[in-house]
């Protein structure tokens, strides 16, 4: 997050056009946004496990979008692997996280024997797992961004599938490009395109095009 995404921020703040981030980013990260940037309202983290939302009066919610049996279970895998997985790095929000946990893909992708051992973890006790742009996430129970977006849509607005257009850039984000009719993928969705069954309706180019660039540009180009 940089510059641009303020400039993303004021541009829409400018045409009142509500943004709904979506992310695999933890709960504290998304206090922190709704905290400091006044226009966001509502912000799905955790890969969908968790909606948090400001009241008007300042005070922040959360909702546990997964059953808190699982939030539990997940604990106790934490705990496993870490007695599975010598010197395991945890992403440094994951204290901040309630519904997953992250893991540093810089870190995995350095040992491809180690990456294989917590892969084949997960599958042995049914943990689901994607990959993010900078994280392999992992968690218990029926959590995805689309669940989380679903919910959301029908109980804290009017707005239908049809009325909203998605962002994304990386794998986790391939329940959104499946379900939803607009979406379109950042350039960096490029990187692992090839892994995707479900696409982005729209694939931007170029090093212009990454992350947030992507958005401010396409949003500034087609709503002239």
């Amino acid at each position: 997050m940089g510059p641009v995404f303020f400039d993303l921020v004021s541009y829409l703040e400018s045409k009142n056009i509500p943004l709904i981030i979506v992310t695999g980013r933890s709960k504290s990260w998304a206090h922190f946004l709704l905290t400091h940037v006044p226009y966001l309202k509502h912000i799905i983290s955790e890969g969908g496990g968790n909606l948090s939302w400001r009241a008007e009066d300042g005070t922040l919610y959360d909702r546990l979008l997964v059953d808190e049996i699982e939030a539990r279970r997940l604990m106790a895998m934490t705990d496993k692997l870490y007695d599975e997985v010598e010197e395991l790095e945890l992403s440094a929000d994951s204290f901040g996280r309630e519904t997953d946990r992250a893991i540093e893909l810089g870190w995995l992708r350095a040992d491809k024997e180690r990456e294989q051992t917590i892969k084949e973890f997960f599958k042995k006790e049914n943990v689901n797992w994607s990959e993010s742009s900078v994280h392999l996430n992992f968690w218990c129970g029926d959590i995805s961004k689309y669940t989380a977006v679903s919910y959301f849509l029908k109980n804290h607005t009017d707005c239908s599938e049809d009325e909203c257009l998605y962002f994304g850039d990386a794998l986790n984000d391939e329940t959104m490009f499946k379900h939803f009719p607009h979406s379109v993928g950042v350039s960096n969705i490029n990187e692992v395109i090839d892994k995707l069954k479900f696409k982005p309706s729209v694939i931007l180019e170029g090093k212009e095009n990454e992350g947030p660039f992507g958005v401010y540009n396409f949003l500034k180009d087609h709503l002239k």
